[in-house]
């Protein structure tokens, strides 16, 4: 389990507060040699307090799965004795699902890939809030942590309101592709599931030619239920949370790796 850390009693900004968690968060690629990959979005929002950066300087090296050599075999060891399978979430924005997630599953290992700083700091409150100890943070994009997992070491994978990247020549962005599909599909076991949610129309249609086109992954929905209704085990996100605000309507997908 991370370390808990006292949570400063004054909310102070630091002259810099990501300079010295840069350092730590790259090293391991450093020392790898390996080539960092470019990721699209924002790396970091508004400046992270004193105490959020102390929190992430000290949990991210328990946290970081090490990519620098092969993953363990199997997979359940990144996270020691009594973890039964491996979840996967993609982008997880402030934490909060993957943390539902984690608490309400404790002998599921939760990997969460998560590139913004202010959301990794989102997480690692949760974390130590909740005292998980099942849960890995990754905190770069995901095509790097993809092809280290081994082949069918996934059991749920979760891409819950990706940025939908709206202009025409920004479409190649968005991570519900098929590259990313064929991604998922070596790494998740036969019959895991992908939940994917989206509030944007355009991006209903992007997932769906997807999936319709992928030999790897169907659609087993028996019903409009199935994708306008969020089932219990799935809970909401503050990004649902503003969509719903904003009269959006939301889709919860859930399909099979064949």
């Amino acid at each position: 389990m991370a370390p808990s850390v006292a949570r400063a009693s004054a909310r102070q900004e630091s002259p810099d507060p990501t300079y010295r968690l840069h350092r730590v968060l790259t090293s391991s690629d450093a020392e790898s040699g390996r080539k960092a990959r470019h990721t699209y979005g924002r790396r970091k929002g508004h400046p992270l307090t004193a105490s959020q950066v102390q929190r992430l300087d000290v949990m991210m090296p328990h946290l970081r799965p090490d990519l620098s050599g092969p993953a363990p075999a199997p997979l359940t060891n990144v996270f020691g004795p009594g973890i039964r399978d491996v979840w996967l979430e993609i982008g997880f924005g402030g934490g909060e699902h993957l943390a539902w997630q984690a608490a309400h599953n404790p002998d599921v290992g939760m990997i969460g890939a998560e590139p913004f700083l202010n959301g990794q700091a989102s997480l690692a409150s949760h974390i130590e809030d909740g005292g998980l100890a099942n849960v890995r943070l990754y905190d770069d994009g995901v095509q790097d942590l993809l092809a280290w997992l081994p082949p069918a070491s996934i059991g749920r994978a979760f891409i819950l309101f990706p940025d939908p990247w709206p202009k025409k020549r920004h479409i190649k962005r968005r991570i519900v592709s098929p590259k990313t599909l064929v991604a998922l599909a070596r790494v998740m076991v036969p019959g895991a599931e992908l939940r994917v949610a989206t509030d944007i129309g355009e991006y209903v249609r992007t997932t769906m030619l997807a999936i319709h086109n992928s030999p790897d992954f169907i659609w087993p929905a028996m019903g409009p239920a199935e994708w306008c209704e969020r089932p219990a085990d799935w809970p909401p996100t503050r990004y649902e949370a503003k969509a719903v605000t904003a009269g959006r309507k939301c889709h919860y997908f859930r399909f099979l790796r064949r």
